[in-house]
């Protein structure tokens, strides 16, 4: 397979778990430099996105950093929603330097950049019934096991905003 120059993978990151990594490293297996698109980034203190752009960020890079990912191959981008999913790729394109290939899951996000002519990789997913920032989220509202499902680095970001209460009362 020849390996492209850019890519982009685009998430919520709410918050940054296993899934999300391992679709880092298939990414970067396949492209020399990787854009990550921090998605929403918004919005913050809400149950579907409890995270700040700044924490989620955070996470990211502290977990690229302990699996002694070079920094100088991705590049991690805030980026708010647009107004609409007509506009949305090309908003995207205002903010995020010269791509080839995106890489995701997402059926809508895979539709609107086939239809754009920008070639799309569908990664392999890790037990995604598990590995989902919903169960994750699901997790540390319920009091449940959501540590195995993220980075060490991850945890230790989550755990001092739970101790502080910014879960209580989401659902």
């Amino acid at each position: 397979m020849k390996q492209r120059q850019t890519g982009i993978f685009i998430g919520r990151f709410q918050p940054f778990h296993l899934g999300h990594l391992e679709t880092v490293k298939f990414a970067l297996e396949r492209v020399k430099h990787l854009y990550i698109v921090v998605g929403s980034s918004q919005k913050s203190h809400e149950f579907k996105n409890p995270f700040t752009a700044g924490e989620r960020i955070l996470m990211i890079r502290n977990t690229l950093n302990a699996e002694r990912v070079d920094p100088s191959r991705y590049l991690i981008i805030p980026v708010p929603d647009a107004t609409g999913h007509a506009v949305w790729t090309a908003f995207i394109d205002q903010v995020v330097p010269k791509y080839e290939v995106v890489f995701s899951s997402d059926r809508l996000t895979l539709q609107l950049y086939k239809e754009k002519g920008v070639p799309t990789i569908e990664p392999p997913l890790l037990d995604r019934p598990k590995f989902s920032a919903t169960e994750v989220r699901k997790r540390i509202i319920e009091g449940g096991k959501w540590k195995a499902l993220v980075p060490l680095s991850v945890v230790r970001i989550i755990d001092p905003i739970i101790a502080k209460g910014r879960f209580d009362g989401l659902e």
